[in-house]
């Protein structure tokens, strides 16, 4: 999702009751006016997913941006997606964010769980890895699965695991409240270093053009939100929302968007600040994130809600 107009007609994040993003923003919704944006807990930036290349930014390329801080789309020529081609695949086997953190000693994770259909389409090859999890496991690490989730090392895509109960026909799976879910994204972020969950349903709704569906949406994930703003200790790291590319935000076109992201930081002022300076386009998160773990020795964890398609 990007950031756009303060249009109800169009913009479900103008439209929805979201009282924890608001809260959080002093009253402000997550929207193009409302950035760039300061308040105790949180910093608000608009940040460019175009990176001076033509055409609507991509997935696959956009993602590899956020995980290499390399500008991807201008050095193969062109944004792509949903799936890394070889050329994107290359620059996330060969240095990100994951390994680069646990070469360095710190603890990474991805937190999102796969289910068993997944897996089976990775092996058989009917299914290609998307970015995120083709560098974690280019990183050397394993995906979390079935098992993790029930267990409540992980969280699924839709973060409460409805579902997969519901859609996937797991019914062994558990459903937690969105609030629940946020405190357990809290609970796995705090007990690492560099923590990474994504979250791709947006871009699913955004191309779905269904206002309706957009709304209750995100109305779940602002609850979810609400309990990982609760539970989150903002002077033991920071918490870091942002997106690969627009979408959601304009309803009236199917496809991706040119606006700029957001990049929503929260967390105690003066590491929020240290780690925002500067951030100005999707190649500046990546060093950002490591310039943070290399500040000092106290952990720096980041939870990054990523909106993306997969």
């Amino acid at each position: 999702m990007g950031l756009g107009p303060d249009d109800p007609a169009t913009n479900p994040l103008a439209a929805a009751d979201l009282p924890n993003l608001t809260a959080i923003l002093d009253g402000r919704r997550l929207t193009a006016t409302s950035a760039p944006h300061e308040t105790e807990r949180a910093t608000l930036l608009a940040i460019d997913a175009t990176l001076g290349v033509s055409g609507a930014p991509q997935s696959a390329t956009g993602q590899a941006v956020l995980l290499t801080g390399r500008n991807v789309p201008a050095e193969i020529g062109y944004h792509y997606g949903p799936k890394p081609n070889g050329a994107v695949a290359e620059y996330l086997r060969n240095g990100n964010l994951f390994r680069n953190l646990t070469e360095s000693g710190r603890r990474a994770a991805l937190l999102s769980a796969y289910p068993p259909g997944y897996f089976a389409g990775i092996e058989s090859g009917r299914r290609l890895y998307s970015a995120i999890p083709l560098a974690a496991v280019s990183a050397g690490l394993p995906l979390m699965t079935a098992d993790d989730l029930n267990a409540g090392r992980a969280l699924s895509a839709d973060l409460t695991g409805a579902g997969w109960r519901d859609r996937l026909n797991l019914p062994q799976t558990p459903v937690l409240s969105p609030h629940e879910a946020g405190l357990r994204l809290a609970a796995l972020a705090g007990a690492g270093d560099f923590s990474f969950f994504e979250y791709w349903l947006t871009d699913y709704a955004g191309h779905g053009q269904d206002m309706a569906a957009a709304v209750s949406l995100l109305q779940t994930l602002d609850a979810a939100l609400g309990g990982l703003f609760a539970a989150w200790d903002d002077e033991a790291g920071l918490i870091l929302i942002t997106s690969d590319h627009g979408n959601l935000e304009d309803l009236s076109v199917r496809g991706h968007t040119s606006n700029p992201v957001p990049a929503l930081v929260v967390g105690a002022p003066a590491l929020r600040r240290q780690f925002a300076d500067g951030i100005r386009d999707l190649t500046d998160v990546a060093p950002a994130i490591e310039r943070m773990f290399r500040a000092g020795p106290g952990r720096s964890g980041s939870t990054s809600l990523h909106t993306t398609a997969n």
